[in-house]
């Protein structure tokens, strides 16, 4: 069935003494708020730097007492056992801080510790989370209101104190001996460590040109001093000198010359540039003048006006009044589990990751339990399973975290009619208004709603199992299905006659492809006015996926897959959900919603209104590139890689030669060009890879995106990790151009 949500020990001196602990302790200087730009200190980051002895808790059984503190940079939390620091965490890292017993972990210790002392660190990513008892509830609330804080500072920051944050990093990375200053062999492992090669004469002149007071080592100004000139971006200002009249400033019309021609905008060009010169200009005597320096220039480069994502298009713009079966919808299979479909971990963590990163589908497997209730696992395997009704209750929490639009729960029953029963109650008990069970306003089926006007509730299906085991469904189950019911696809054919628009069918990804070769332009066609789902095939017991573009292109809306596997198709479906707000539905292209028109993807030549287009990318350079080989003296040799991903004909890629020894600042200045016949389905994805002559690259970072959200122009392309999150300051710079052709 597929319900459709819809929103509406043994106790040491140290732990008998925490104080004493904190005392054995090398003391530490007060907090340098230099060293952190934006974030004023209060009584909660105080308290954070002094430290305070917590239980880290992974299991009921396993809950070992750590000394936690806050690092002087107010980046950096370590926690240490003994005198040794064991670890350290990044506030860049942490995604959000859950209050009370809001994790398995601490749910199942909840009758020992009170819920005011306990706290999780929620990791971007698919990390494992990080739970946490304090020893008070004061303490407990001085951690969380802290880390929030540098959360939100962390976020707020612009570019440039991101870029002066990953500097500050650097700095204390290569101050070995931590006196405050780098001598001339520290600044050359700070190179290697950079990812940069390079000539030992060259860095000495400038490490000497740095060192301003002559004192054979380089001390905060004097190293970004020595930072600036190693990052001298020449392409940036050779482009700056080409538009600029004087060579020292753009003037207000220099500007608009280069959003003309460089950036090939058309519209407002006056009025954005006044705009940019106001919001990235650092010089208030340039503003005044109405012009650019160079700083303010490479600002708005880096800022997101000047990545490759048109602003316009990560906000919420497209019609969401159309039925549900015109949207592309961001779908999870096999939702609890953590790992892989064997022996992997089921856990209500899987689904709050799923439906925070905007999934608006998520499956639901159910089998009777012990004492009456029903279970979640992976049947007839060796994963673990969590209760029926724990899974509801998160997804009432966390349904509309991210999104306002629809949640549809793909449950599978394998439960016997007493146990449904059950499911039922908790279905509507736990979730009350937010459960759909009526068509709404109480109208008559006339058609499957639109996200808008549904938005806030869940609705559901219940799958073709509970028939093959010959159960019954019962009515209380039934009854929470409203616009959702699965049924058995028996042919296109049939389905044109007999379909119910409420109806939805499922395939595995071998039937789905095998309708898509047999049949495309049909299986578009069915898609108009049905909803269908499509699964990764049984035998990927490892967890991992299919190609989604294979189904969109044929206009499947509920494409699952396999969240927690990092993978080039999780790449592709993030990529195509990151528009329109991240709301997890996207409009099909109107060739696909029609049901006068057919549309093959196959042959998309023969659509009414054919128009491809060309895409010439540029790609310029690289900047501060992560090492992926942490071996002492590796530095990575890049390339990039530019896929296309679409229709049949558009599959497609080119890649640029490798840089030897340069992840720092490479630079490639080379040109791919590409064909594009259905811009409307296509996605872009930029990879960048560590060159190896002998064995498979090590992959470095990717972007994927839109074909139709590409800005024009001068662009950063801020990369990603294999996880998804971002890497900053790492970025690609290109240049970009689409026209029409053939």
């Amino acid at each position: 069935s597929r319900l459709r949500l819809w929103p509406r020990p043994h106790r040491t001196l140290r732990e008998t003494n925490p104080s004493l602990f904190i005392r054995q302790l090398q003391p530490y200087s007060p907090v340098r708020l230099s060293n952190s730009p934006g974030i004023q200190m209060d009584a909660n980051l105080q308290s954070m730097h002094v430290g305070a002895v917590m239980r880290k808790v992974k299991s009921r059984t396993w809950k070992k007492q750590r000394y936690f503190r806050l690092q002087d940079d107010y980046v950096y939390v370590i926690f240490i056992y003994g005198r040794m620091p064991v670890c350290s965490v990044s506030i860049s890292d942490v995604e959000a801080i859950r209050e009370g017993h809001q994790s398995e972990v601490l749910l199942s210790i909840a009758g020992e510790f009170p819920a005011d002392r306990c706290f999780t660190l929620v990791f971007r990513g698919r990390r494992n989370n990080l739970d946490l008892v304090a020893e008070s509830a004061e303490e407990a609330q001085s951690w969380v209101k802290g880390m929030r804080k540098l959360i939100e500072s962390l976020e707020n920051m612009d570019e440039q104190e991101k870029l002066d944050q990953w500097i500050s990093d650097w700095f204390k990375k290569a101050d070995k001996n931590g006196d405050g200053r780098m001598n001339f062999k520290e600044v050359r492992d700070l190179l290697k460590m950079m990812n940069m090669d390079m000539n030992e004469d060259h860095a000495h002149r400038l490490f000497t040109k740095a060192d301003k007071s002559q004192s054979g080592t380089l001390e905060d100004d004097e190293f970004v001093l020595f930072y600036k000139m190693l990052t001298q971006r020449e392409e940036v200002n050779k482009i700056f000198q080409e538009y600029s009249s004087d060579g020292q400033t753009l003037s207000l019309r220099d500007l608009e010359e280069f959003l003309r021609e460089g950036q090939l905008e058309q519209e407002r060009v006056q009025e954005h540039a006044m705009e940019l010169i106001e919001r990235y200009e650092p010089s208030d005597t340039a503003k005044t003048r109405q012009a650019m320096t160079i700083d303010g220039f490479l600002m708005y480069l880096l800022s997101s006006e000047g990545s490759v994502f048109k602003p316009a298009m990560q906000q919420l713009y497209q019609d969401m009044s159309q039925p549900l079966c015109h949207y592309f919808i961001s779908s999870s299979h096999n939702t609890y589990l953590m790992g892989d479909q064997f022996r992997g971990s089921s856990s209500v963590e899987a689904y709050i990751r799923a439906l925070k990163r905007g999934c608006r589908c998520v499956e639901v497997d159910s089998w009777d339990g012990p004492n009456g209730e029903p279970v979640v696992y992976h049947g007839h395997t060796f994963t673990s399973k969590i209760l029926f009704r724990d899974v509801i209750t998160v997804i009432g929490n966390y349904a509309f975290k991210t999104s306002q639009y629809p949640v549809i729960l793909s449950i599978e029953n394998h439960c016997s009619v007493e146990q449904q029963r059950t499911m039922a109650l908790h279905l509507t008990r736990i979730l009350g208004d937010k459960l759909l069970r009526n068509t709404l306003e109480g109208k008559a089926y006339s058609g499957l709603p639109s996200p808008e006007v549904s938005h806030k509730d869940l609705c559901g299906t219940v799958s073709v199992c509970a028939q093959k085991s010959k159960q019954r469904l019962s009515k209380e189950l039934s009854d929470c299905v409203v616009y959702c019911k699965s049924v058995r696809f028996n042919s296109f054919k049939h389905s044109s006659v007999h379909s119910k628009f409420y109806e939805i069918s499922s395939f595995t990804e071998s039937k789905a492809k095998k309708h898509i070769k047999d049949a495309g332009a049909e299986f578009v066609h069915h898609n108009a006015r049905q909803l269908t789902r499509v699964y990764p095939n049984g035998i990927r017991t490892d967890s991992s996926n299919f190609n989604p573009q294979e189904m969109w292109n044929a206009g499947c809306q509920i494409v699952a897959l396999n969240v927690q596997t990092a993978s080039t198709e999780m790449d592709l479906n993030d990529g195509l959900f990151s528009q329109n707000g991240r709301c997890g539905y996207v409009l099909k292209p109107a060739f696909m919603r029609s049901m006068e028109k057919q549309f093959d993807p196959d042959h998309p030549e023969t659509q009414d209104g054919y128009r491809p287009v060309k895409l010439a990318v540029e790609v310029i350079s690289g900047q501060q590139l992560p090492k992926v080989n942490l071996k002492e003296g590796s530095i990575v040799d890049p390339l990039v890689r530019l896929e296309i991903h679409g229709v049949l004909k558009d599959q497609a890629k080119q890649e640029t030669r490798y840089i030897d020894n340069n992840g720092f600042n490479p630079v490639w200045r080379e040109t791919l060009k590409f064909t594009i016949h259905v811009p409307e389905l296509a996605l872009v994805r930029f990879v960048v890879e560590d060159h190896d002559k002998t064995s498979k690259n090590d992959f470095i970072g990717q972007y994927t995106l839109p074909f139709s959200c590409i800005q024009q122009g001068y662009r950063h392309i801020h990369l990603l990790s294999k996880d998804g999150t971002s890497i900053p300051p790492s970025s690609l710079f290109v240049h970009i151009r689409i026209k029409e052709g053939t």
